[in-house]
């Protein structure tokens, strides 16, 4: 596992070189919209997230209007999110659930949390930072597990594993803003099947980097 002085150079480099920025296109704000949207990003991108959002919400602005909804007209209305059939049942479920366990009110622990449908640690982890400021750990998509793989902060494949790692490397207070960092990372340069390493400020630290480097001098010296 990485040093902690090496992890926080490697945050530091990637927060100089992005804005903050929330996963999904997800703001602070609204617990239940903060979750709903989350539900929604789940293998999809930033810009049909934004598109539904407004219409989902001027229909079903409450958790109770949203429990009461019917599945095929909020299918539609999320359908350019893709999956749009179980993403609909997870958020009236999710709805449901809120309104009857929850007073209407979206719980605020990972354990309650991951009890919603749809809901796994990756989306409890990002509503507790993005709608309540509490960081209990570090969402982990394929961007960051691929990532921390590539740069050396984790040898393990597991999401589980790949947190727990990730937050023995990285101080508490900067694991709100590791997951988006590492998504835009992974989004611009640090791209799946071809990174752009000549374009990346993180090759001083990064293990794929090296061992690459180290392959291409000794396939020159043969």
């Amino acid at each position: 596992m990485m040093e902690r002085k090496t992890a926080c150079a490697i945050y530091q480099a990637l927060r100089d070189r992005y804005p903050p920025a929330i996963e999904g296109g997800i703001s602070y704000g609204d617990p239940f919209r903060v979750l709903v949207l989350t539900i929604l990003s789940a293998q999809t991108t930033d810009r049909a997230v934004a598109a539904v959002g407004p219409h989902l919400f001027s229909k079903y602005p409450t958790p109770q209007a949203l429990a009461a909804a019917d599945p095929g007209e909020v299918g539609e209305i999320i359908r350019p999110t893709g999956f749009y059939q179980v993403k609909a049942r997870h958020i009236i479920g999710t709805a449901r659930m809120i309104v009857d366990e929850y007073a209407g009110e979206v719980p605020r622990t990972l354990e309650d949390l991951t009890r919603l449908p749809g809901v796994g640690r990756k989306t409890a982890n990002i509503v507790l930072s993005n709608a309540f400021g509490t960081d209990e750990g570090i969402a982990v998509d394929t961007h960051v597990r691929r990532i921390s793989g590539l740069l050396g902060l984790t040898d393990e494949t597991d999401p589980v594993k790949v947190e727990r790692d990730l937050t023995a490397t990285f101080p508490k207070e900067v694991w709100g803003e590791i997951n988006a960092l590492l998504v835009q990372h992974g989004r611009a340069v640090c791209i799946a099947r071809r990174p752009r390493c000549e374009a990346c400020m993180l090759t001083p630290w990064c293990r794929y980097f090296r061992e690459e480097s180290q392959g291409r001098k000794g396939a020159q010296t043969r």
